[in-house]
């Protein structure tokens, strides 16, 4: 096998949808299965749909994801530039030669005598107007005017754009290593626009051009690129690169939750659910989203999420790391048929990475957070916080949301729960728990649990009315992990001035 080159090959319009991210991780797994080259490259030809900041947003995006290009804007490469709209050079070469072969050739149809065209046809009952083999006669090009006429409109300046010569009554087949075999018939093809009106190239000499120049040997893209395929096979083959042409492998759709349709942005909007790797600020907030990374997901879990969105491993196995995804990785493998956007499952996904991170990893990413509260706690604490707690949540930012009682220094009581639990008769079982555990010298959870549920015993007291009660006493409430893993983490010093607090202000209540 030759060595892979593969390209990821956004437009910078916008925000990258989640789609882009799988299909840009596919590229990679592939690659860095084969120990290949991942390329970045950005198709930026229109410019009427350009977006400030949109390739700084889609880099950002690859980089949190783990997903770094081997070659592109600002990673080098030598086969630059990488930016379509710097390569205006190259690709007027090539117009010029596909011109000269008989390929394409010059239409100077301004837009008012297409759309007027178009109207006539569709008076005719032709909903399907197209500039093809059987039009193109009758149009005003460079196929049906005189070579001296062709000559002065390009001398005067007149406006003009270059059209792909799609060749009459042929099959043009191409093998998709998703669907197979793919056929399409030149009579239901049109005369793609190859070059436009400002001078830039369309997507479909560009990236023909630029696949060839770059050596890509895999194209691996959205199943909406399918239908435009006979064309680019069109193109090689005027090229004379039939030899060199990239094996294609079209994905299928990442479905609506419903299964009904294709994921859009407005679908994350609607359902408040990210479709984004990372938020992107829009100019108006109904172009605004909250992305992955935001949301609080982990990137490798996104990645092991968005990899089995349409590729299926041919095991059980469901949680991978990048390297077991590349190592499991094959194309043979991805389905042809949509997959649904699950977002319940991306949060199992998420949980799953989050109860295997260790400890301290997460407390250095929840600590920024636990931070911006005006709190410092030790690494140690945050580490057991951490752990004591991450079994309860989906989301980093949870980790917070689940536990900050046991962060902040004072509790805040639930009336609620205390007027429910409390009872004055517990007071002296309180006191003295509060008591014995001053005097204890190891705060072992299992210890504490044994020594405290025997005091119980000696007092005649029911167990669970007084448990109830020092768990409101350490959180504030009725929730929370277990009475004595909160004991242990907050140690002797806290929990006891917890519990005489907690007493001062029950005996308060009831009063």
């Amino acid at each position: 096998m030759n060595t892979i080159r593969v390209r990821f090959a956004p437009s910078p319009t916008g925000a990258l949808h989640i789609g882009g991210v799988r299909t840009a991780l596919y590229n990679y797994l592939l690659a860095k299965k084969f120990h290949g080259t991942f390329i970045l490259r950005i198709e930026d030809t229109d410019q009427n749909r350009f977006v400030p900041g949109a390739e700084e947003y889609i880099v950002e995006s690859l980089l949190w994801c783990g997903l770094k290009p081997d070659e592109g804007p600002g990673f080098g490469g030598e086969y630059g530039p990488y930016r379509q709209s710097e390569r205006r050079e190259i690709y007027q070469t090539h117009i010029e030669e596909l011109i000269r072969n008989g390929h394409a050739y010059y239409a100077f149809d301004t837009t008012e005598e297409l759309d007027a065209l178009r109207e006539k046809e569709s008076a005719a009952g032709n909903h399907n107007f197209k500039y093809d083999a059987g039009i193109r006669m009758k149009m005003r090009n460079s196929l049906r005017l005189s070579q001296g006429e062709v000559e002065r409109l390009l001398a005067e300046g007149a406006p003009y754009t270059v059209r792909l010569k799609v060749p009459e009554n042929q099959v043009v087949t191409v093998h998709d290593l998703i669907r197979g075999e793919v056929h399409f018939q030149t009579q239901e093809l049109d005369d793609k626009v190859l070059l436009k009106a400002d001078g830039l190239p369309t997507y479909h000499l560009a990236n023909i051009v630029d696949d060839h120049l770059m050596r890509i040997t895999h194209v691996i893209r959205g199943e909406e690129w399918l239908p435009s395929t006979g064309h680019h096979v069109l193109l090689y083959q005027a090229f004379g690169w039939e030899d060199t042409m990239p094996a294609f492998a079209h994905l299928p759709l990442i479905l609506k939750p419903d299964g009904k349709g294709k994921l859009s942005k407005r679908d994350g909007a609607r359902l408040g659910i990210p479709v984004f790797p990372i938020s992107w600020a829009g100019d108006t907030p109904e172009d605004s989203f909250v992305g992955f990374r935001e949301f609080g997901f982990d990137p490798g879990a996104v990645l092991n999420f968005l990899a089995l969105l349409g590729w299926n491993p041919g095991t059980e196995q469901e949680l991978f790391s990048i390297d077991e995804l590349v190592e499991a990785f094959s194309i043979e493998k991805i389905g042809k048929g949509g997959s649904r956007f699950d977002f319940d499952k991306a949060k199992w996904f998420n949980h799953q990475y989050i109860l295997a991170m260790p400890n301290a990893e997460l407390a250095r990413l929840l600590r920024p957070l636990v931070q911006a509260k005006g709190l410092d706690p030790s690494e140690k604490f945050l580490a057991a916080y951490c752990g004591l707690l991450k079994d309860r949540v989906h989301f980093l930012p949870e980790l917070w949301e689940v536990g900050h009682y046991l962060l902040e220094p004072e509790v805040e009581m639930n009336p609620d729960a205390v007027s429910k639990k409390w009872n004055p008769d517990l007071a002296p079982a309180l006191k003295n728990v509060t008591e014995w555990l001053s005097q204890q010298t190891s705060f072992d959870a299992e210890a504490l649990e044994a020594g405290v549920k025997e005091l119980i015993n000696e007092q005649g007291i029911k167990p669970g009315a007084l448990l109830t009660v020092l768990r409101i006493a350490l959180a504030g409430d009725l929730k929370g992990p277990g009475v004595f893993e909160m004991m242990e983490l907050l140690g002797k010093d806290a929990t006891v001035q917890r519990l005489a607090r907690a007493l001062h202000h029950f005996n308060n209540s009831a009063s």
